[in-house]
C-alpha cells in the first residue's frame, strides 16, 4: 500500500502564493507510483486538504480527515513547504512532533533559529563564519537614522527579520529612505534586521543528508538585473541564474564544504539552502539559511538537482524514506 503524503502549503505571510507554487512543484516531483500525495493548505485556523477534487477539513487532533463516505484517512508523512509562519519558524514542526508525524525538514529549535535572520547569523558567526554588520530593531523600538548609518554605513539593507522572498526588503541609499524602509519591513515582521552592504557575487548552495547519504549540490550564481535580488527579480524573470556558478574549483569546494558544515551546526534535516556573498579576496560571507527552500519548477533547488545529474524523484524518496525509517 502506498504511503500517504501531505504536501503542506499556505501560511500567514506574503509568501503564501510562493508556497502554493512550491506545493505544485513538489506534487510533480514526488513519485506518484510510490506515494499518494495530497496538498494541505494551512491559512490561519483554516486547515483543508484537496482530495479527489474536493476540499475536506483537517482534524487538528491528529491531522486526519473524513471523506464523504465517512471513512477517516490519515497521513504517514508531511512535506512542509510553507515559506514563513507557521511552517518555517518551528510552530508546525512542534505540532507534528506532538502527534508523532514524520516530516521533511528540521525540528523546532533549528527552524526557530534559522527563521530569525539576526539570531541565526550571530549564532553562526560564533563558529567563525563571516557575516554582515547588522542591527536588530523590534516593533516599538527606536534608533536614530544617524546611529544606524554610523554603525553600518550606506547603502545598507533593511529586511524583515522573519520572512523571505525579499518581501519588505529595501536597499537604503540615503538617510531619508531609512524610516520608510523600516516601516515596510515591519509590515512583514515585528522585527527588522538592518545589514551593511557587501559588494560581491551572490551565490546559493543546497544540501541534503540522510543516514546513508550526504549530497551538496552545485552552486548557483545569482545575477539580478535589478539593484538587488528583490521580489521582482525572483519571480518576474529579472535575474540570471547560472548553475553551476562561475567560481574556481577551489572556491566551489570551500563553499560546498561550508554549506555542509552549516547543515551540521544547526542540526538540519531534509534539504536546506544557504545564501552567500563572495566579496573581494574570495571571502565567503553568509547571507542567510533557508530550511524550507522554494520548490517550484524553476526554484534554485530543482535547478541544482538537475545540474548534479540527479533524479529529483529519487531525492524526494530518499528524504521521505529516511524519516519514515525512524517511525
Amino acid at each position: 500500500m502506498k504511503k500517504r503524503v501531505a504536501i503542506v502549503a499556505g501560511g500567514d505571510q506574503s509568501e503564501l502564493e510562493v508556497s502554493l507554487r512550491s506545493a505544485a512543484g513538489l506534487y510533480s516531483f514526488i513519485d506518484a507510483n510510490k506515494y499518494e500525495c495530497h496538498i494541505v493548505t494551512i491559512v490561519g485556523t483554516e486547515w483543508n486538504v484537496d482530495y479527489e477534487g474536493k476540499k475536506y477539513v483537517i482534524d487538528k487532533n491528529d491531522f486526519s480527515f473524513v471523506i464523504e463516505s465517512g471513512k477517516r484517512l490519515n497521513f504517514d508523512f508531511a512535506y512542509i513547504t510553507i515559506h514563513g509562519v507557521p511552517g518555517e519558524d518551528g510552530k508546525l514542526q512542534g505540532y507534528f512532533d506532538l502527534i508523532r508525524m514524520p516530516y521533511s525538514c528540521c525540528g523546532v529549535l533549528s527552524a526557530a533559529l534559522t527563521f530569525n535572520k539576526f539570531f541565526c547569523n550571530q549564532f553562526l558567526s560564533g563558529f567563525g563564519i563571516p557575516i554582515a554588520k547588522s542591527v536588530l530593531l523590534r516593533k516599538g523600538e527606536k534608533m536614530s537614522t544617524e546611529n544606524i548609518v554610523d554603525k553600518l554605513g550606506l547603502p545598507c539593507f533593511v529586511k524583515p527579520n522573519g520572512g523571505g522572498s525579499s518581501y519588505g526588503t529595501s536597499k537604503v541609499k540615503c538617510n531619508a529612505e531609512m524610516e520608510p524602509a523600516i516601516q515596510a519591513a515591519l509590515v512583514e515582521s515585528d522585527e527588522v534586521i538592518i545589514e551593511s552592504f557587501m559588494e560581491g557575487t551572490e551565490i546559493t548552495c543546497g544540501v541534503y543528508k540522510t543516514k546513508d547519504n550526504s549530497t551538496v549540490f552545485p552552486i548557483t550564481e545569482v545575477v539580478s538585473k535589478n539593484e538587488f535580488f528583490d521580489t521582482d527579480a525572483k519571480y518576474n524573470g529579472s535575474v540570471e541564474e547560472i548553475t553551476p556558478a562561475r567560481l574556481s574549483p577551489e572556491l566551489t569546494a570551500k563553499v560546498q564544504s561550508l554549506t555542509s558544515r552549516i547543515y551540521d551546526i544547526i542540526g538540519a534535516k531534509g534539504i536546506i539552502r544557504v545564501d552567500y556573498i563572495i566579496t573581494q579576496g574570495e571571502k565567503i560571507n553568509l547571507l542567510e539559511v533557508n530550511t524550507t527552500p522554494g520548490m517550484t519548477a524553476t526554484s534554485f533547488i530543482p535547478q541544482q538537482i538537475a545540474a548534479a545529474g540527479l533524479d529529483i524523484k529519487k531525492v524526494m524518496e530518499e528524504i521521505i524514506e529516511n524519516e519514515l525509517s525512524n517511525v
